[in-house]
């Protein structure tokens, strides 16, 4: 069983509440526009992490960073990229790798628009924890905690930060 918590778009930002949200957490997961390596290096400090890098995310996290990450949590396939977009409107630069081969879970980021969706056709969840940020036009920062235990989700939790 591996408790995960689910960050996106925090462009720089750092909030304490990140820490306290994640500290029941086994693994942070971001989905791209970290935007600074101090920050990244805060949650490395704290917690394994796991992450891509975005459009906003510049040489340093890029060398640190793919564009795209395929690995398995328990028995679950899992696929992150920053710009994804969303069932039956996948971006193009993943699409043809979600058809061919579906992950159970694909994570992206950069809509800054929180989503959890079920791809019926794909047989996949798909999650979008939204901006974690203060730059963007959101209303509210969001992350996302969610349990991962053999091939099943469960507990999973949108935490509103303000």
């Amino acid at each position: 069983m591996k408790r995960i918590g689910i960050i996106s778009d925090t462009h720089s930002f750092w909030d304490e509440k990140y820490l306290h949200y994640f500290e029941p957490c086994d693994e942070i997961w971001h989905a791209g526009d970290i935007c600074s390596t101090e920050l990244i290096e805060r949650f490395q400090a704290f917690r394994p992490v796991r992450a891509v890098c975005g459009n906003c995310d510049g040489g340093d996290l890029r060398r640190m960073f793919p564009e795209i990450l395929r690995w398995k949590c328990e028995d679950v396939d899992v696929l992150m990229k920053h710009i994804g977009g969303y069932p039956g409107r996948y971006d193009p630069s993943v699409r043809q790798q979600l058809y061919e081969r579906p992950p159970q879970l694909f994570i992206s980021g950069h809509s800054h628009i929180l989503k959890v969706q079920y791809d019926k056709t794909l047989n996949l969840l798909h999650i979008n924890p939204g901006a974690a940020g203060i730059q963007g036009w959101q209303k509210e920062r969001t992350l996302i905690r969610l349990t991962i235990e053999g091939n099943k989700f469960t507990d999973c939790e949108v935490i509103t930060l303000g």
